[in-house]
């Protein structure tokens, strides 16, 4: 593993390339090395194992991933960004490909098989805030899933949500997708303060462990939740419908919810039953 010495600082590649963050990309840089190896560490990153990461900008958590020794591939749609990284692949030993495109497009499974092996990667960023949730639900829905963990900063009110239990006012679609599919854990959070330009908002690490075996169709899930979230205010009988058509009383029946529930009365374990009885009933 190589490490940073020799490398100028980022703020001086932020004044070389012109980096002045574009509110309509959502940037808000990390510069502190400190920080961006905290992020690195709340994942068990060994020499040699793969990583994407989105949203690199000048390179404050990709020298930390490249430090950690990690084969990385970056995706970045600001052509400026990806001019900025050219010398840190030939210090870290070429260990850097970075790819400009839109992360949302992007299919990091065949970046990740350009690698000569079968290993999947893990996914570490400091997500661009205006798409950070469509990335998430994304990754989430990835079949068959190509990432091993992911650690990603949010906003800390979108982390909220993420966690949250059914119950509380910031539970919805978000967090029963994310806690079906992965073990959610809090990493930390960081002030405003800690980034380039500060962002309005504090920010939170949230550290996603995938279960070895989903519970349900992600799918199906997805668009249950969708369903239930969009009309909060009604009750599953009516909200419903979008998706299981104008009677779905059986499915709330089968899976033991009374009809008069609202969305967020509903469990995460709740609603995994409700999305495995409607594709199998569905299915029939």
């Amino acid at each position: 593993m190589s490490s940073v010495d020799g490398l100028p600082p980022l703020r001086e590649v932020i004044d070389i390339y012109d980096l002045n963050a574009k509110k309509s990309l959502g940037q808000h840089f990390l510069l502190d090395l400190n920080i961006t190896r905290k992020i690195v560490r709340q994942l068990p990153i060994q020499d040699g194992d793969l990583a994407i990461e989105v949203g690199p900008g000048p390179g404050g958590l990709t020298r930390a991933l490249l430090e950690a020794g990690c084969q990385l591939t970056v995706i970045e749609r600001d052509k400026r960004c990806i001019e900025a990284l050219t010398d840190l692949n030939s210090h870290f030993g070429n260990k850097l490909i970075a790819i400009e495109a839109d992360a949302l497009g992007a299919d990091e499974a065949a970046l990740i098989s350009t690698y000569d092996n079968e290993r999947d990667a893990w996914l570490v960023s400091n997500l661009p805030y205006n798409i950070s949730t469509e990335l998430l639900i994304k990754w989430l829905k990835a079949s068959p899933r190509w990432w091993r963990g992911m650690a990603l900063m949010f906003q800390k009110e979108v982390a909220d949500r993420i966690i949250a239990a059914h119950g509380n006012k910031t539970y919805g679609r978000l967090s029963v997708i994310s806690q079906s599919v992965c073990d959610v854990t809090k990493g930390f959070d960081l002030p405003a303060r800690a980034f380039t330009p500060p962002p309005k908002v504090d920010s939170t690490v949230l550290v996603f462990t995938p279960k070895a075996e989903l519970p349900c169709d992600v799918l199906t899930l997805e668009k249950i939740t969708a369903a239930a979230f969009s009309q909060r205010r009604k009750m599953l009988r009516s909200s419903l419908n979008a998706v299981m058509g104008e009677n779905t009383i059986p499915f709330l029946e089968e899976a033991q919810l009374e009809p008069t529930l609202r969305a967020e009365q509903v469990s995460v374990v709740q609603y995994q039953q409700l999305s495995r009885i409607f594709a199998s009933l569905k299915a029939q």
